[in-house]
């Protein structure tokens, strides 16, 4: 039951994500057409910011989140994994999977430079 109400929260996060990828792009065509220059400078401010790394950070959170629920559904599309075992197993393994893949993915960031703290 946890694992099925994460997948729709998480589907409800990201729908906030795509509003500040939106802004991104909005910020983006607003510097570039020069109504207002200092707009994709601010927007990175605020994306570089600890507030906005931990926004980012529960965005990827719940993105991987929810692919891992979505991969679950796909096995149970193919009509396995329901006994009740089976399920709480896959779901254990989505929750831990996407959480590793979460640290990893932040992790390859901060090493590489692509994101200071």
């Amino acid at each position: 039951m946890l694992t099925s109400i994460l997948h729709r929260a998480t589907g409800l996060a990201l729908v906030v994500g795509a509003v500040l990828v939106a802004a991104w792009l909005v910020a983006i065509g607003l510097t570039a057409s020069g109504c207002c220059p200092q707009a994709y400078t601010l927007f990175l401010s605020f994306a570089a910011s600890p507030f906005g790394l931990f926004i980012w950070f529960g965005l990827s959170l719940a993105g991987f989140i929810h692919l891992t629920g979505g991969i679950r559904h796909l096995i149970w599309d193919m009509g396995l994994g329901f006994e009740l075992k089976s399920a709480n197993a896959l779901s254990w393994w989505g929750l831990i999977l996407g959480i590793a893949l979460t640290v990893g993915f932040w992790a390859v960031l901060l090493a590489t430079g692509k994101v200071v703290l």
